[in-house]
């Protein structure tokens, strides 16, 4: 089923720096590229006033520290989702390797679970409005997915079902076949896409000035991105397909559209966006 001409898949290093043997991938240089990039974003956010309609809700103090817990919460909920979601028959006869970051193992929905309790719990000891902090995780949240994504792609994993359109590639563990590269669909729809329409929400029709309005496009922009793009991503070797077809990715992504709508329904109900 190989196309006559097949891209090159690009043999980029996974270790990006090696110093006698401390080893530096370019994975978590994308985790913290994310994290800053995002960070400096949501500060530039803060600064335009004009973009909240009254007064700005939190503090650039706030937001330093809230990087702190969310890094924690994406780590810790990245991993403990991965264990528990995608392989959690392996660590339970093995479960001192959950703690073993290096080896890989990490997933998005996870991630966000604990997000939503870091910014939970940063909201009621800080005394900030909980769907604000929200809405500007979720502004930034795409940068952090376009540099995962690209690290996936320079790892060669979570690659794409057998294809043959021009642009397939033959990934260097994925068999000899030409596959979809499914990190790039990802880092397109999930992070570049995304980004830009809730960049345009912000600052074209005022939806920070709607608290929780963010939050809900965020949620129904990934819910449909990730579930569209499974259809090109092959399932998890040790999960496989579930029934009728279906992949883990798609059973976690699609409740996330009428969640992402009941927040759109609570921030209609309480402000109005201006346009």
């Amino acid at each position: 089923m190989s196309p006559v001409i097949v891209l090159p898949f690009p043999a980029i290093d996974p270790v990006a720096l090696d110093i006698s043997g401390f080893q530096i991938r370019w994975y978590a240089l994308a985790y913290i590229a994310g994290i800053i990039l995002s960070w400096i974003y949501i500060v530039r956010l803060l600064k335009a006033e004009s973009l909240w309609g009254a007064n700005v809700p939190v503090s650039r103090t706030h937001i330093d520290d809230l990087v702190v817990w969310v890094t924690v919460g994406i780590i810790l909920g990245g991993r403990l989702g991965y264990v528990v979601f995608y392989n959690s028959s392996y660590f339970l006869a093995h479960p001192m390797e959950i703690l073993a970051l290096w080896q890989g193992g990490m997933t998005f929905h996870g991630g966000l679970i604990g997000v939503i309790i870091a910014v939970i719990l940063f909201a009621r000891i800080k005394s900030v409005r909980l769907l604000t902090l929200g809405d500007l995780i979720a502004t930034a949240a795409p940068i952090g997915l376009f540099f995962g994504r690209i690290a996936n792609f320079i790892n060669g994993e979570l690659y794409g079902r057998i294809t043959d359109v021009p642009w397939a590639m033959v990934f260097p563990h994925g068999g000899p076949n030409s596959r979809h590269p499914s990190q790039i669909y990802e880092s397109i729809g999930e992070g570049i896409i995304l980004f830009v329409f809730m960049h345009i929400m912000i600052y074209r029709f005022g939806a920070l000035q709607r608290p929780g309005m963010i939050t809900g496009l965020f949620m129904i922009g990934y819910g449909i991105a990730r579930s569209s793009i499974e259809f090109f991503r092959m399932p998890d070797a040790h999960i496989g397909y579930l029934s009728g077809g279906l992949t883990m990715g798609i059973v976690l992504s699609v409740p996330m559209i009428p969640i992402g709508l009941a927040f759109i329904w609570l921030s209609l109900k309480n402000q109005r966006i201006t346009i």
